[in-house]
């Protein structure tokens, strides 16, 4: 998908298979992580304060006036930008932990999860480099049925302009479009924040017990409850994942 890059342990060259990758085996990984390794209470109180806020970001959605679009996309946007850096600091300080949940799911459930955070990205991009949500976001009038921002959908997005980006930056972005289109587009964004936040609530508790307990210690799938990320305290939507209402 993309081209290789050096191994921030050892330098030898390597494919990455997800975009954050960093190390080119999971000796290197530990080996970096017990060479940087810091105060575990501070790590875990920093990554539980951003899940912590990653959830009152989302939490606020269901109160937002839907007649005041700007601060809807506002906010909207303010909880994409949360849930994707909360996804990049599992992915890259505890990726042992990210795996091990992420591979206790069910496979299509499994497959559902890694493509609604890689269409977040896309979202968070996007925003990032145009003028807000306005373009990727299908809003909809007050009405009867109609009162949440929750229930605003993502609509589909022509193909991106990506001839600013690098050969391996186009095909990370690439990617990110296609899981947007196909995992996104036409869905609610309670759905689509839901499912996101649960899965990430419960890496973030998991990798919070493990740095408190074991420091740099990768776990094994043992060590992660297998407990499926639908029905984390959150209602359900009609196709059984954790919704934002």
């Amino acid at each position: 998908m993309a081209g290789s890059r050096g191994c921030e342990q050892c330098g030898a060259e390597f494919v990455p298979q997800r975009e954050h990758a960093r190390f080119c085996s999971v000796d290197c990984r530990a080996a970096w992580n017990r060479d940087h390794l810091g105060d575990r209470a501070v790590d875990a109180s920093a990554l539980a304060w951003s899940v912590a806020a990653m959830s009152e970001a989302t939490g606020r959605l269901p109160g937002v006036k839907v007649w005041d679009k700007p601060q809807a996309r506002a906010a909207i946007e303010e909880a994409v930008w949360w849930i994707t850096m909360v996804d990049a600091t599992l992915v890259r300080h505890h990726p042992g932990v990210y795996d091990a949940v992420m591979a206790a799911q069910a496979p299509a459930e499994r497959a559902l999860i890694e493509q609604t955070l890689a269409g977040l990205r896309f979202v968070r991009n996007r925003s990032g480099r145009d003028a807000g949500l306005g373009e990727v976001i299908a809003t909809m009038d007050p009405g009867a049925g109609n009162r949440r921002v929750t229930g605003w959908r993502w609509k589909r997005v022509p193909d991106p302009a990506l001839a600013s980006l690098p050969p391996s930056g186009q095909a990370w972005e690439m990617a990110r479009y296609r899981a947007y289109q196909a995992h996104l587009a036409g869905h609610t964004i309670g759905e689509t924040f839901g499912r996101a936040v649960a899965f990430l609530s419960l890496t973030g508790a998991n990798a919070a017990t493990v740095t408190a307990a074991g420091g740099a210690r990768q776990p094994k799938l043992a060590d992660v409850p297998r407990a499926h990320i639908r029905g984390q305290g959150r209602s359900q939507s009609p196709g059984g994942h954790a919704a934002v209402w």
